[in-house]
């Protein structure tokens, strides 16, 4: 039998904000096989998780232009533009996020995302206000989907594990997550995330 849910742990980006690298780039590359292509290649995402890790973006792109020169303006633009990969809420999350908090259930985070960026990127997402704590790996220098990253937060929050759900897009952090003693709900969009959250007691069914 499972445990009622007390607590409510969300993922960010593409739980409660769309993220797209290729936004970035867009305004200078604006054919999609180009952007494809230099974020497959050149500013990938695997890229990009060095900076989740804790590692300074300045010293990612002095060392991403020394390796592909010809590429410096666009590489210089991640640094400088990272804020644009963030184009805004996933659709129907917000107003989800203010139901759990309106009922008065308590609501955390817990996100692949690095110091620097989430320093820009916080204060242009007022709904975090209503979280209690949010654990963010650049900071703590450990990522999703180690182990360690949620005993960290497990023991922050002060939250009993077997009571508190996790809700991440990666199926990965999901089973590292319920590995880990929390519940784990797979992210697809708000309507069936609001479906279960219904299911489980934690909010009573609300149009998204």
């Amino acid at each position: 039998m499972t445990n009622p849910v007390e607590n409510v742990i969300f993922d960010v980006g593409m739980v409660l904000y769309r993220w797209d690298l290729r936004l970035i780039f867009a305004p200078l590359l604006g054919d999609r096989a180009k952007l494809d292509w230099f974020v497959a290649n050149i500013v990938t995402p695997e890229w990009h998780g060095q900076h989740d890790a804790g590692r300074s973006p300045d010293d990612m792109v002095a060392e991403r232009v020394a390796e592909f020169p010809q590429y410096d303006m666009l590489i210089r633009r991640y640094a400088t533009h990272f804020i644009d990969s963030l184009p805004g809420p996933v659709p129907g999350m917000i107003d989800l996020v203010e139901a759990l908090a309106a009922r008065g259930v308590p609501l955390f985070g817990i996100t692949n995302f690095g110091a620097e960026f989430w320093d820009q990127f916080r204060p242009t997402a007022p709904v975090f206000d209503l979280f209690e704590d949010i654990v963010v790996s650049g900071v703590e220098k450990l990522v999703k989907p180690d182990p360690a990253i949620y005993r960290l937060a497990i023991a922050r929050f002060g939250i009993d594990p077997a009571r508190s759900l996790f809700i991440d897009d990666r199926p990965e952090n999901i089973d590292a997550a319920i590995a880990c003693g929390l519940q784990g709900h797979v992210f697809r969009d708000a309507p069936t995330l609001q479906a279960e959250l219904a299911a489980r007691g934690v909010l009573d069914f609300v149009t998204t």
